[in-house]
């Protein structure tokens, strides 16, 4: 190929050098996981074995596979992963992402808190994750089908309804999940919707599934608001994060009564103390796709946006923004995790200090999961639910995990964080101690 052949498909965001991490477990989202597990194993007094054990992930699955571009000649190498974190609680569960920064560290830690977040929600799963490292915004769609068919093809035998029911995760959606659904489907031979979730309502999806994270996220912003006297009514938000999750928590913040005076994505954060116009944000998006240039605010840093004074702050796009250098100008009430991952460690007590409720990841982004989950149930019943159904037992299962998790947390006298991280490890414990060592 030539040198100016290079340079064109460069431009295009193309063939650009395959990049190996040194080490594919040195993972800042580890580290955290890994900690705040370890914190909660000390105080829970964690058998010493079971804990070694839950460390790390018991399968993981490393691919490397060629994928063809829309000039048919180039061929790009690409990493993809699936990690299994425990197989003791049934089949395991998790999304798979696509983004240029995904390595095993970061795939393993996010199916190590799926682990929690699915124990905590009492759902019959252990936690999974998946990921392939590219930017799926520099592919065309034919580009991200043949990726997406190729990648499922490679971890096509870890993956199934009774052993590993894959979902959307950043980067991702419905339509990937509807390709790595029929992937696997031709395969075996016949329609497998249970394979996954997160699909299209036509192939099997579930109703509510799409706004289930950031629907959830509400429903326990409601819950801590009730606990604090905080009228929502009459309530200031914040939304780190304009996709998915973060624009469905605004939708369901402002139909509340809670004024968004706060918002971000990948191009700026908007700010208007008067309180955003939803209607006009949303209209400005469909034309210009980023909220960068919006007229009726005022364009202001990630930092500034995280530091405003609000009564709920919801982190709802990437991991650590919330560190020891900038938690002590945090001024929320309510710190709603919709990301995962958002706050370290260090920040969590300078937090606790201040006296700021924190809804942590594995509680506050559960929605998603489990709305998965019923989605799942439906798919091998047979049977569809109706939204109001959908939205009914999620409020009941994500309140009662809120209330445990509150209550525990008083009785011990410990951050909500790791009363959380205390209900998910004690039943996966648990459930260990029952089934013993083979052989």
């Amino acid at each position: 190929m030539s040198s100016n052949k290079k340079e064109n498909d460069k431009d295009k965001g193309h063939h650009t050098p395959v990049s190996i991490p040194k080490a594919e477990w040195d993972s800042s989202m580890l580290e955290l996981a890994q900690s705040q597990f370890l914190k909660a194993a000390a105080l829970m007094d964690l058998d010493e074995n079971i804990r070694d054990r839950l460390l790390f992930p018991q399968r993981t699955m490393i691919v490397s596979f060629p994928c063809r571009l829309d000039e048919y000649s180039d061929v790009e190498t690409v990493f993809g992963y699936r990690v299994q974190h425990v197989l003791t609680m049934g089949p395991t569960k998790g999304g798979i992402r696509y983004h240029e920064d995904v390595n095993l560290g970061e795939v393993s830690a996010l199916a190590m808190w799926m682990t929690w977040k699915c124990s905590l929600m009492h759902l019959p799963f252990g936690g999974a994750k998946g990921g392939v490292r590219i930017n799926p915004q520099k592919m065309s769609r034919p580009e991200l089908q043949r990726l997406t068919r190729r990648y499922a093809m490679e971890i096509n035998n870890m993956i199934g309804p009774d052993k590993d029911i894959p979902a959307p995760d950043m980067g991702t959606n419905a339509q990937v999940m509807a390709w790595i659904m029929d992937t696997y489907s031709q395969q075996v031979g016949y329609a497998v919707p249970e394979v996954v979730t997160g699909k299209p309502v036509v192939l099997g999806g579930s109703h509510g599934r799409e706004e289930a994270t950031g629907r959830g996220l509400v429903y326990l912003i409601k819950e801590a608001a009730d606990h604090l006297n905080i009228d929502l009514n009459k309530s200031t938000a914040v939304i780190q994060g304009y996709g998915n999750v973060g624009r469905h928590a605004t939708h369901f913040l402002d139909e509340l009564g809670a004024s968004i005076i706060g918002i971000s994505d990948v191009s700026c954060a908007l700010y208007n103390s008067k309180g955003l116009n939803l209607h006009e944000v949303n209209d400005w998006l469909e034309k210009n796709s980023v909220l960068q240039g919006f007229p009726n605010a005022d364009e202001i840093s990630n930092q500034e946006l995280l530091e405003l004074e609000c009564d709920v702050l919801a982190p709802c796009a990437l991991q650590n923004q919330i560190t020891a250098d900038n938690a002590p100008y945090i001024k929320c009430k309510i710190l709603a995790e919709g990301a995962n991952g958002p706050t370290s460690l260090e920040a969590d007590g300078i937090l606790a200090d201040k006296g700021i409720f924190v809804l942590p990841d594995i509680l506050g982004n559960a929605g998603g999961v489990t709305v998965s989950y019923f989605e799942w149930v439906q798919n091998t019943q047979e049977f569809s639910w109706t939204l109001e159904k959908v939205n009914n037992h999620l409020h009941k299962i994500l309140v009662h995990a809120f209330q445990r998790t509150l209550v525990r947390s008083q009785r011990d006298k410990i951050d909500m964080r790791t009363a959380a991280l205390i209900e998910g490890i004690s039943r996966v414990a648990e459930a260990k101690l029952l089934r013993g060592v083979f052989p």
